[in-house]
């Protein structure tokens, strides 16, 4: 018979702990602790508290930080979650010095100081400096989609959700209805259906009000490109924008982050509620000037030699023009750089396609543009069948460049006999509402060199090439880092403003962390 050490759990024991030994130089939680108390002043949250004679003592600011932080470092961003560590962790019982703030107090601090996070933000950039930890060489710039706390099925244009409204009307009268009839009735089955039917009701009449609401005191929202046509709108947070990225679509806000090549801190950080990135090209560029002379890290930075990448959700004409214009060493490709590249020419055999669908699903390549009879002097255009098409004006992309649009009649298309040759997916368009086969023209003649045409020289060069190659293994890291490493791959907080914050928070952990793995604490 095997013999076993005796346990008790009934038994009593006291256990002397020293917090301080708890944070072990080297580790995230040692770093935070460190530069809080030594290197960073937090009089910037000061005056939110308003107990200086009277009221209830506070949470020093330097405490709630410490929490959040280390806990963001963890993946845990739920104000209750982070109470219960308190509790429970003796980590965070040493950071915290043994109190337990309550989970609102803990919402509240991120929610309401975006202000004073981004001044915490900056002195963390200051640190990293004066440490050598920015090269100040190359920066990469880029975008990192996140969900937001709002639900993309409260997404619309004006038009959709007054439809939704009318729906709801509909759905409400139904309800309605049912809950009368099996509420006359005495059985028990019956009462039960008229009071799920009542129930229905209240939830469906909240949700008429909101949309409603909504409706009566918001404007339409309007995009960022040239045309400026309406975009969704979202009832919960119409800070955020639904958007399209390789998982599928989301309703979030997009986390913009511009990071040094030396190091990899992140620099900048900002959050748009827009899926496109051409428009935050220049609010980056201009926040870090900015940022740089305010700290004294260096005036004018983009006329000392910095190097500025992005990848070509950023590239348009505006953005190209701006660079040029305040002569920034900018290299941001368009979309068709690598086809440019014979580097690349063979990519597809030797690797295969990104989305390449099985052979039994494949289809024949459709006609393309040159298989239209198009006469650039009468803006006309006929289809290969003969059948002519709807000119539908010229627009300007973009790279600059006008660009002739056609469209032909649904109806005619129905009926084509090159249909299956013609249009991408025929089989839906016997019954589709709209239009048939669209095919676009290019209006090269007599154009003149816009400023894609000066970036597409600098990219195509071989000093482009080189000093684009580096732009992934910059900026992407850092986001694996935050969204795959830390888990911090949404955001907790609604408005432009909150997620901000929340968004430079995400940011400062990962820059604490290359201070602690690489910089001097203590």
């Amino acid at each position: 018979m095997p013999r076993f050490k005796p346990y008790d759990y009934s038994q009593h024991s006291m256990v002397v702990i020293n917090y301080q030994e708890q944070l072990q130089p080297g580790t995230f939680e040692y770093a935070v602790h460190y530069l809080i108390e030594h290197k960073l002043d937090l009089s910037v949250f000061h005056p939110r508290y308003s107990n200086d004679a009277t009221g209830r003592l506070a949470y020093d600011p330097a405490i709630l930080l410490k929490i959040i932080l280390f806990a963001y470092s963890k993946g845990i961003t739920s104000s209750r979650q982070i109470q219960w560590c308190c509790e429970t962790n003796i980590l965070f019982k040493a950071l915290s010095c043994d109190t337990v703030p309550h989970f609102t107090t803990l919402a509240s601090f991120v929610s309401e100081n975006a202000t004073a996070i981004e001044a915490v933000f900056e002195q963390v950039l200051l640190v990293c400096h004066q440490q050598g930890l920015l090269g100040n060489e190359l920066f990469a710039i880029d975008g990192c989609k996140m969900s937001s706390n709002a639900a993309k099925e409260w997404s619309g244009t004006f038009k959709e959700l007054k439809a939704k409204r009318g729906k709801l009307r509909k759905l409400i009268r139904h309800h309605l209805n049912e809950h009368r009839q099996h509420d006359a009735a005495e059985t028990e089955v019956e009462m039960e259906r008229a009071i799920r039917h009542g129930k229905m009701i209240l939830s469906l009449d909240q949700a008429m009000e909101k949309v409603d609401r909504f409706l009566k005191t918001q404007s339409p929202r309007m995009g960022q490109g040239k045309r400026r046509k309406e975009v969704k709108s979202n009832i919960t947070d119409n800070d955020s924008a639904k958007m399209t990225t390789s998982k599928g679509t989301l309703q979030g806000d997009n986390g913009v982050a511009m990071v040094d090549r030396k190091h990899q801190i992140i620099i900048e950080a900002q959050a748009f509620g827009e899926g496109q990135e051409h428009h935050t090209l220049k609010p980056m560029l201009e926040t870090l000037e900015q940022r740089y002379a305010r700290l004294k890290i260096a005036d004018a930075i983009y006329q000392h030699g910095v190097v500025v990448t992005a990848d070509t959700g950023f590239a348009n004409e505006a953005n190209m023009q701006y660079l040029r214009t305040r002569q920034i060493n900018g290299y941001i490709p368009d979309n068709r750089f690598r086809s440019r590249d014979p580097r690349f020419a063979l990519q597809k055999d030797k690797y295969g396609k990104r989305h390449q669908k099985p052979a039994s699903v494949t289809r024949s390549p459709t006609f393309p543009a040159s298989a239209f009879d198009f006469d650039p002097i009468h803006m006309t255009c006929r289809c290969p069948a003969g059948q002519q098409l709807s000119h539908r004006g010229v627009r300007t992309n973009d790279a600059g460049v006008p660009v002739a649009y056609f469209e032909g009649r649904l109806l005619q298309c129905r009926t084509c006999p090159k249909r299956e040759a013609c249009m991408h997916n025929p089989q839906s368009a016997e019954h589709r509402k709209g239009a048939g086969r669209q095919v676009s023209f290019r209006l090269e003649a007599n154009r003149q060199p816009s400023y894609t045409d000066w970036m597409k020289h600098r990219v195509d060069s071989p000093a482009g090439k080189a000093i684009y190659s580096h732009r992934m293994s910059v900026v992407e890291p850092v986001f694996g880092n935050i969204g795959t490493n830390k888990r911090l791959s949404r955001f907790s907080l609604r408005g432009r403003s909150k997620v901000q914050g929340q968004w430079q928070l995400y940011c400062l952990v990962h820059n604490l962390e290359k201070l602690a793995n690489y910089g001097q604490c203590g």
